[in-house]
């Protein structure tokens, strides 16, 4: 069996170094769902290109599939890897824990960083020892941040939630 994830990931090496496969699904009615992501946001060109080129690299893999879909993750991006905490630190996440903390498994707050790691660093990161925390605002008094230290290994899911200010107002 092919992997495809490897597959995907290695043919856009030649073509498109800043793009980042964030997940790929391969559902019932036979859609073949590629998650791209890049700094700076994905835009439809980029959509294009990979389209273009995982058209022609699937055909000679025979991969089966009756339909491709390229998209960007959303402004809710899922946060699966070690880089993508280390890469969103200081934004806004809904993280959900594997066991509960205090009777709680999901949070709302700022992602931060323990360590002084960061992906320019030499050193090599395991999840056993960065430790990420999420300044919580779950609670009802505004003023009153909750910390919460896990790493990877706690993690159910994370995911960004952005706030979205429609009426244009700075919060």
């Amino acid at each position: 069996m092919v992997d495809l994830f490897a597959l995907i990931k290695n043919s856009l090496l030649g073509i498109a170094n800043d793009i980042e496969i964030v997940d790929i699904e391969r559902l019932p009615s036979g859609v073949l769902r590629v998650i791209i992501d890049k700094t700076g946001g994905v835009c439809i060109d980029d959509c294009e290109i990979v389209t273009r080129h995982l058209s022609c690299v699937l055909a000679a893999e025979n991969i089966d599939y009756r339909q491709l879909e390229i998209s960007s993750p959303g402004i809710d991006r899922p946060l699966r890897r070690e880089s993508d905490f280390i890469r969103f630190a200081g934004e806004r996440i809904v993280l959900k824990l594997n066991n509960p903390l205090d009777g709680q498994k999901v949070f709302h707050g700022i992602l931060r960083m323990q360590n002084s790691l960061s992906l320019t660093d030499d050193s090599v990161i395991h999840p056993s020892n960065t430790v990420f925390s999420i300044e919580s605002d779950d609670n009802e008094k505004k003023n009153n941040l909750k910390v919460i230290n896990f790493n990877i290994n706690d993690v159910c899911y994370a995911k960004l939630d952005p706030v979205l200010d429609f009426k244009g107002r700075k919060q």
